[in-house]
């Protein structure tokens, strides 16, 4: 039987963190794969097989490794969570090809605040008010990024839409197993699910990959699997309402690593959105490491 981890807010929000750092470097992959920039564009579809299929030789590598120890798994809840999880990515990569990067990263991960509104009635979370006010800063700082009135609203942003309330929802599902089944098996179903979704889809619109190509995929599908790993223990650690919306930072990595490869420095916009969802992140942790001190006191609510 399966021991749910210790709870360690401080450690779930450093995973989180990772996870973000490393997710960004996914789409900055499905970008140039998106756009021609390593050769023939390459449909949303066959960049998340390539996602799938790469992140499960990775994390079956480890597990053939480590051989750690397996229960029985709920196929039916990872079904859904793989399914959701699939969508969100398919639509995650193929809007960071209409849109700016930046913009296509804000909106799609919107789905922290999909899941801590979820996280209320799917899994009986307690949000207080300070935390409601963290999101809205954070949510604040996403919709800056998205620069309304500027055109963002357009089919780019409609698909990251999407992808934000597919992946918001998925949030849920992950939390729901990581109490029930350890990472690393939650990762290779996932994964081994994923992967048979997303053969089946790619299929229809295949392209063969040059060996430039072939190594982008590679490196979304062992990014994704670090991400992957690092954000179910993130979830094992600390509620979903508390550890969702660090995954904010995914936008300041987004643009550190288009300055990084592209020489595109933030401009002020981006500057501005990015300070402002630190510092709803920063209130969440603060929030989180007080209560953590003094949780028998009345005066400190979730």
């Amino acid at each position: 039987m399966y021991t749910p981890r210790p709870q360690n807010p401080a450690l779930a929000a450093s995973l989180t963190l990772l996870a973000a750092a490393l997710a960004a470097g996914t789409m900055l992959l499905a970008k140039a794969l998106g756009t021609g920039v390593l050769g023939p564009e390459l449909p949303a579809l066959q960049v998340s097989f390539g996602r799938f299929l790469f992140a499960l030789l990775t994390i079956g590598a480890f597990v053939a490794a480590t051989r750690p120890t397996f229960t029985r798994p709920d196929l039916r809840l990872h079904t859904a969570r793989s399914s959701l999880g699939w969508g969100g990515v398919t639509l995650m990569f193929a809007a960071a090809a209409f849109i700016p990067l930046s913009d296509a990263t804000a909106i799609s991960f919107l789905n922290p605040v999909f899941a801590m509104i979820l996280a209320i009635p799917f899994l009986g979370e307690k949000v207080g008010p300070v935390r409601w006010s963290a999101a809205i800063i954070a949510l604040t700082g996403a919709a800056v990024l998205t620069r309304p009135g500027g055109g963002a609203v357009e089919f780019g942003a409609l698909l990251a839409l999407g992808s934000a309330i597919l992946l918001g929802t998925e949030v849920i599902l992950i939390k729901r197993l990581s109490g029930r089944e350890g990472p690393v098996q939650i990762l290779l179903v996932n994964n081994t699910i994923g992967l048979c979704i997303a053969a089946f889809a790619a299929s229809f619109v295949w392209i063969w990959p040059n060996p430039a190509q072939w190594a982008a995929l590679a490196g979304i599908g062992v990014l994704m699997a670090g991400a992957q790993a690092s954000f179910v223990n993130a979830m094992a650690r600390a509620d979903a309402s508390f550890v969702a919306p660090f995954f904010y930072a995914v936008l300041v990595f987004s643009a550190l690593y288009d300055w990084i490869v592209f020489a595109v420095w933030p401009d002020t916009v981006s500057l501005v959105g990015s300070a402002i969802i630190l510092s709803g992140a920063g209130l969440l942790a603060w929030r989180e490491a007080r209560l953590k001190r003094a949780p028998k006191d009345p005066k400190l609510r979730p």
